[in-house]
């Protein structure tokens, strides 16, 4: 196993509570470029049937690709494969381009549609945190998609999954999404995962600190 890797085995210890546990061993490692092609599979799912993503178009190989190259400049952006197959996917980037918003970071995570429950999420999140404190990112947020009716919960369930992992509710835009003829409300949700301090340090970006 390189640096640029970790194996997580199958044990209640790696699930989220009330989650199934995985078959086999999951691996994290550091997203490539020629994992492009496998990646849309599974974002292209989200473009095209739900408004999790506001995006309307699956974008191209040549697209997706360019978006990875340049998250992994200074931030991390992980997969994550069970017996050599990718089933997930998380990453981090900048909240805002201004300088004082440098010490926060947006979290991203998508799995395969038909892979959930099973504490991938959590295994995702948990290595991204991690890289992140070493950076030394303060807060981490994601702005997520607000269950449209309560029996759409399955489907949009991004909020119940950060809550479980330690994030708060922190704002709500009404009807800041339109999506397949329909207006959606987004939520903010952040967690502090570092220090503030008067004297903080420079970021420093995620080739320097590695996985």
């Amino acid at each position: 196993m390189d640096a640029g890797q970790f194996s997580m085995y199958n044990n209640s210890e790696n699930c989220l509570k009330g989650s199934e546990p995985m078959s086999s061993s999951v691996t994290i490692r550091v997203a490539r470029v020629e994992d492009a092609v496998e990646l849309l599979k599974i974002y292209g799912y989200y473009v095209e049937n739900t408004a999790i993503t506001f995006e309307y178009d699956v974008p191209s190989v040549e697209e997706f690709q360019g978006r990875i190259v340049h998250t992994l400049e200074k931030y991390p952006y992980l997969v994550a494969e069970e017996d050599g197959k990718i089933v997930g996917y998380a990453y981090a980037g900048a909240y805002h381009p201004r300088v004082a918003y440098g010490w926060m970071a947006e979290m991203t995570v998508y799995l395969r549609h038909d892979y959930k429950g099973h504490g991938l999420g959590k295994l995702l999140y948990t290595k991204l945190e991690s890289i992140l404190q070493k950076q030394g990112v303060v807060k981490t947020i994601a702005l997520i998609t607000a269950p449209p009716t309560e029996e759409e919960k399955s489907i949009y369930g991004s909020m119940f999954f950060h809550e479980k992992m330690g994030y708060h509710l922190a704002g709500r835009l009404e009807s800041s999404g339109y999506k397949f003829n329909r207006w959606y409300d987004t939520v903010l949700m952040d967690k502090f995962i570092g220090e503030r301090t008067e004297n903080m340090k420079p970021i420093r970006t995620f080739p320097e600190v590695g996985m």
